[in-house]
């Protein structure tokens, strides 16, 4: 990344080009196959951004309140929202700013449904549902896994609830259509009878629409089949696909040191900046760099805290690393800016964009962010 190589570090580095080209992606779905797409605002919320990607695509969603405030005050098109439980305290807000509002059970929709009745707007309702299909082996991110929370299933139903217009299921994570197509199938399978007294389907989030090896045309034809036999509206809540592979992290080389193997130590940290290395776990790539072996020069990165486990990977190079050395960790807009933390103190990346020429700031952050949070 010579363009930026001057910039000061730990930065976020979002790339508007590459951003521009999900979204036009994401925008041909729309256009081809009737669907809505959403951003969901849990893997990506730089709003600076949302006018861009307004351009784009219909809207987008929230997991909360604070996001649905966001997607209001910022995006200003339709804003979903879905919760495994709503409170008292925030639920006459959320109907104000929000016009489609899904459930994660029947129970919560009766605790509700009368405030919605008496909206003077119109909030359209759904339920999640559980269609008890597991297509994915990570039970973290699972939400069919065995005894989930997440959605009704279908033996919690005792007929179709009264005032409900849509129903909503999420199950996959970073998937392609056929995983999707096998989903569809089996909530069909258990919940088809209920699909001719909806007017919008909504098949929430997972799918890799803008990852290079998708089959864009197999999920136009699974949303095709719902729209065209049952007359729904299909929305999709994409979040990965709208900003993926269209972000950089930012990092300097602290010191090197070698026990059993060389180390180098980063102003970055995989507790603090991608959380997602140590959680998922997986292992980012960087800007020019090998897996172990590769290269020339093998290194275990580590992150500048005290927690021992605070590694990000083992690396290889063309040459051996140094204090002050660059390196750019692919992919970073998704999920590691939403949550990042400052344990230890540590501070938080520089928030900055890239159109292609020159880099801009949007946001920097100090002591007093570190404070303010507790």
């Amino acid at each position: 990344m010579n363009e930026y190589t001057d910039i000061k570090t730990p930065s976020y580095i979002i790339d508007l080009p590459a951003l521009t080209k999900n979204l036009e992606i994401l925008k041909n779905v729309e256009e081809r196959s009737g669907a809505r797409i959403l951003l969901a605002q849990k893997c990506y919320s730089v709003y600076q951004t949302y006018p861009l990607i307004a351009e784009y695509i219909s809207g987008c969603t929230a997991s909360g309140l604070f996001e649905a405030r966001l997607g209001h005050e910022e995006m200003g098109k339709e804003n979903h929202i879905f919760s495994p439980a709503y409170t008292e305290s925030e639920f006459d807000e959320i109907l104000r700013i929000c016009d489609h509002i899904s459930f994660n059970s029947i129970a919560q929709w009766e605790r509700f449904k009368d405030k919605v009745f008496a909206c003077p707007k119109k909030v359209s309702c759904g339920i999640r549902i559980n269609p008890e299909h597991s297509t994915q082996e990570h039970g973290i991110y699972d939400p069919c896994s065995e005894f989930s929370r997440l959605g009704a299933v279908r033996s919690g139903f005792d007929g179709f609830p009264l005032g409900i217009e849509g129903l909503h299921f999420h199950t996959l994570c970073e998937q392609n259509s056929d995983a999707l197509e096998e989903t569809a199938k089996a909530v069909e399978e258990k919940f088809g009878d209920f699909l001719p007294k909806v007017k919008w389907l909504n098949m929430g989030g997972g799918h890799h629409i803008t990852r290079s090896d998708y089959d864009i045309e197999r999920l136009i034809r699974v949303i095709s089949h719902f729209s065209d036999k049952y007359g729904v509206r299909v929305y999709l809540e994409p979040g990965e696909a709208v900003a993926l592979n269209a972000g950089f992290l930012a990092a300097t080389v602290l010191d090197t040191v070698r026990n059993g193997m060389e180390i180098a130590i980063l102003d970055v940290s995989a507790a603090c900046h991608m959380p997602d290395v140590l959680e998922v776990p997986y292992r980012p790539e960087i800007e020019g760099a090998g897996k172990a072996g590769e290269k020339p020069y093998t290194y275990r990165l580590g992150g500048n805290t005290c927690l021992a486990g605070d590694i990000i990977g083992d690396y290889s190079f063309d040459k051996p690393l140094k204090s002050g050395d660059k390196l750019f960790f692919k992919d970073m807009a998704i999920y590691s800016m939403v949550k990042n933390n400052t344990f230890n103190g540590m501070a938080l990346p520089d928030i900055c964009v890239w159109d292609g020429e020159k880099v801009e700031v949007l946001k920097s952050f100090g002591y007093e962010d570190f404070k303010g949070r507790l």
